[in-house]
């Protein structure tokens, strides 16, 4: 019954880690595209911020970044994860701990990813995209928390 969970919990996190890096690689190349330009010989101005997005309000910059950054670990900790449920025995004699911190840092990077994505809801002025990416992180935090809590539970159970 937790292999199963499991498996579903892994699969439905790839996913949606999967559109999260395809949105935040969006915003990220649209950022770069119309950002801040400026010619030779000037400097740039005291108030510049590399994070700065030409969209969303002033905390997108921190909620694209930390985005990213929780969904790459995360779907490399799911990859990994791939590798734990196949080898899964019915006792759960081959779960892993260090499957289990994958996951359980992959959440942590992915809670505070929601944080921010709960200060861009705050702030408001955002583009309907943003707000897909914000609800789906959202969503993540609590499935990659019962992802942690399945093979966690199959850890604990030897």
């Amino acid at each position: 019954m937790t292999k199963a969970v499991a498996t579903t919990f892994l699969s439905l996190n790839f996913c949606m880690y999967s559109v999260v890096l395809a949105i935040g690689g969006w915003a990220t190349n649209k950022a770069i595209n119309e950002g801040f330009f400026i010619g030779s010989g000037f400097d740039l101005p005291e108030q510049f911020s590399p994070i700065c997005y030409s969209m969303g309000n002033a905390a997108m910059g921190f909620f694209v970044v930390f985005s990213l950054i929780a969904s790459v670990f995360g779907v490399a900790s799911l990859v990994v994860g791939i590798d734990h449920i196949r080898h899964w025995n019915s006792d759960g004699s081959t779960a892993i701990p260090s499957d289990v911190s994958a996951a359980a840092v992959a959440w942590s990077l992915t809670a505070l990813a929601m944080g921010f994505a709960w200060k861009e809801i705050e702030l408001q002025n955002r583009n309907a995209k943003l707000r897909t990416m914000e609800a789906f992180l959202i969503i993540l935090t609590v499935t990659q928390a019962a992802y942690v809590a399945a093979i966690s539970r199959a850890t604990t159970r030897r």
